[in-house]
């Protein structure tokens, strides 16, 4: 049974304002970019710096505008992984990778929202708007960022903090008993080691005046 956790919960926060700035500045690109060419004669771009500039283009393929003929395999795909990665979001249990991936999951939702919602030829068709464009590198869009660079994240918090799988330790093979020294041993443990201590001490050879006493011998009474 599928149970949400507080780490289900770092997660959708991050997803959350992914999808709301990737969504309104696709709005603005729509609103501000018009679909005329770039270049003097043409109002399709907006100059930012250096080769930076605003270009809008519709994509219907993967990230970065590849793979365009396959848009409705990608949305299915993209459902998919957003469930599965909110699952494995739910079973961590440090802070950050939830949050990382969460980051991937609103990446993922804010690309597949345009494919649902500008579908035109069956369900996931629809072309996604990018808009970032440096012009030696594939136009993309604020979806697209959070997903390679969540990613990127991941993999190096992966290596840097192995223990961030969130699986917990096998216990020892022996059910706890510690170690000789008594180190790492449990209650019930050392409960029992008190009571074969006691058993010794009531089974210790008398001591020495006792040891000489002559059988049959009793003590001189008093006076």
């Amino acid at each position: 049974m599928f149970t949400p956790t507080r780490s289900l919960l770092l997660a959708l926060v991050p997803a959350s304002i992914v999808i709301v700035l990737d969504q309104i500045t696709k709005a603005w690109a729509l609103d501000a970019l018009g679909r005329g060419p770039c270049g003097p004669d043409g109002d399709g771009c907006i100059d930012v710096f250096w080769t930076l500039r605003f270009n809008l283009v519709f994509n219907e393929g993967a990230a970065f505008s590849t793979g365009t003929s396959f848009g409705p395999v990608f949305a299915l795909v993209a459902a998919i992984m957003s469930g599965v990665l909110l699952y494995m979001a739910n079973q961590r249990t440090d802070r950050l990778s939830p949050l990382l991936l969460g980051t991937v999951v609103g990446g993922a939702i804010g690309n597949l929202i345009d494919r649902i919602t500008r579908a035109d030829d069956g369900i996931g068709s629809g072309a996604v708007i990018d808009f970032i464009d440096f012009q030696w590198w594939p136009v993309f869009n604020v979806a697209d960022m959070a997903v390679v660079g969540g990613v990127i994240a991941l993999i190096a918090h992966s290596m840097l903090d192995p223990t961030a799988s969130g699986v917990a330790s096998d216990p020892p093979a022996d059910g706890g008993a510690g170690t000789a020294d008594g180190i790492g041993a449990g209650p019930d443990d050392l409960s029992r080691a008190d009571d074969h201590d006691a058993a010794a001490d009531a089974a210790r050879v008398p001591d020495d005046a006792d040891a000489e006493r002559v059988p049959g011998d009793s003590p001189a009474p008093d006076g």
